[in-house]
């Protein structure tokens, strides 16, 4: 495999679709390119090289991934003279060769485990005719992503992978079968990493795994989560999140260290997926109704400003209403904040993929409606509780409406308006600690003026 010399001046466009551990990938890429000289662009008809990072979680991901790849064919040349398309991510995992037959314009094809590899697929690429195919790696062939270059776009927040891949097989996700089974990074590697990040400015880390709670098991015998917790924040971070968080590995030692640790924030997203006992079995989740319910007192329990969001699938095969009305109750039983809600939709190559189900599409889709209603009364219920209330918010940018209304988050990483201050400037703030006097608390957002000066 080549090294990259051959790609210095040219330039390159990364398109990601999905979740954040694409994200972070995605910034590897963009780090990894500018190592080898690449010039990043914004403008797709100069980009020379264009990388699409891929999900098969999303609905209709493929479709989206399809249409936009097929549609760079009517584009002119770039000025470089040729244009080389590399799809990356899961769906180039579990598809390789069929978007090879498919998308006659993709001329490299990358697994999640090869992003290492690129800069010499792509070397050939521009070399050769042929197309490059690298999906079927071995377990820890080309290192982890976090390994790679980064280029971020936000210096004061940053995204560290903890673990790739899952042991769980839900039935109804992918994941596993595109990501591989768990492998833990050592813990001196992690906090390293992180020590690094607080020295060049990082104000907030999010730890990433597809579920952080069993951090460590396979290097350690045991999970060490709460451990890993500990030493992170020893780093001096300001702002600590994690996710995913599967609800059958949080024990009573991670809950201590959330408390404990004035830097984790005060959320966690722990998707319940559903309220019902027997479609939680059914899904292969490994806990009940009772059991999450428990968990969640014991969150309380520990912290009672603790906000909470999930994850919701409606109309899983074999859901009856019996279930769903399981699901509507518990959903206000908890209280949560917010929520992500799914009509499930058949992933190929799961289990739940040949699961029958006669449930007519109708019913699901009033059940879905009912439910995003219950959420959106549940956010606005949770966000009232901030109401003429100071919030700490992180700034992230500017709104996409006004670049005179500033965007961040919560420490409860609920989202925050407020307006530049007269004679302010949003580089005053963007990437500073602001406290937030909150007097509008709406289902989706929270806004109001902010106080003192940006730290």
């Amino acid at each position: 495999m080549t090294t990259g010399q051959a790609l210095v001046g040219k330039t390159y466009l990364v398109r990601t679709f999905g979740c954040q551990m694409n994200l972070h990938d995605s910034e590897r890429v963009r780090g990894t390119l500018e190592s080898c000289g690449c010039i990043e662009t914004h403008d797709m008809s100069d980009a020379d090289i264009v990388v699409f990072m891929t999900c098969c979680v999303r609905e209709h991901a493929d479709t989206k991934l399809y249409g936009q790849a097929t549609s760079l064919v009517s584009l002119p040349a770039p000025p470089g003279g040729r244009r080389i398309v590399a799809i990356g991510g899961c769906i180039a995992q579990r598809d390789g060769q069929r978007i090879r037959a498919n998308i006659p314009n993709a001329n490299v094809v990358f697994g999640t485990g090869a992003l290492a590899a690129l800069p010499g697929l792509l070397e050939n690429a521009f070399a050769s005719d042929g197309k490059q195919v690298l999906t079927d790696t071995s377990e820890g062939a080309y290192g982890f992503s976090s390994d790679l270059p980064s280029k971020r776009d936000h210096q004061f927040r940053g995204w560290v992978p903890i673990m790739t891949g899952c042991n769980n097989f839900c039935t109804y996700c992918i994941v596993p079968h595109v990501r591989g089974r768990e492998v833990s990074r050592p813990l001196d590697s992690i906090v390293r990493e992180c020590s690094q990040l607080v020295e060049t400015g990082t104000r907030e880390i999010t730890l990433l795994g597809q579920n952080v709670n069993s951090y460590g098991r396979d290097l350690y015998g045991d999970p060490i989560f709460a451990k890993l917790l500990d030493e992170v924040c020893a780093t001096g971070i300001e702002r600590l999140r994690f996710t995913s968080s599967n609800p059958k590995d949080l024990n009573q030692d991670v809950i201590d260290a959330m408390a404990r640790n004035e830097a984790v924030m005060p959320h966690l997203h722990l998707a319940v997926q559903s309220g019902s006992t027997r479609i939680l079995k059914a899904m292969n989740r490994r806990y009940t109704r009772e059991q999450y319910l428990e968990l969640v007192r014991s969150l309380r329990d520990a912290m009672p400003d603790l906000a909470l969001s999930t994850d919701v699938i409606v109309g899983f095969p074999g859901e009856r209403e019996s279930d769903f009305l399981d699901t509507l109750t518990m959903m206000c039983e908890v209280g949560f904040a917010s929520a992500y809600t799914f009509i499930y939709s058949k992933r190929p190559g799961t289990p739940a993929a040949r699961m029958i189900d006669e449930t007519p599409r109708s019913v699901i889709q009033s059940r879905f409606d009912s439910l995003t209603s219950v959420v959106a009364r549940l956010s606005y219920d949770s966000n009232q509780l901030d109401l003429h209330n100071d919030v700490e918010v992180l700034v992230e940018g500017t709104s996409k409406r006004s670049d005179r209304i500033m965007v961040g988050h919560s420490r409860k990483n609920q989202t925050v308006h407020f307006p530049l201050p007269d004679g302010a400037s949003s580089s005053d703030y963007v990437g500073k600690l602001v406290d937030v006097h909150v007097n509008q608390a709406r289902t989706w957002y929270l806004s109001g003026n902010a106080m003192g000066v940006p730290r």
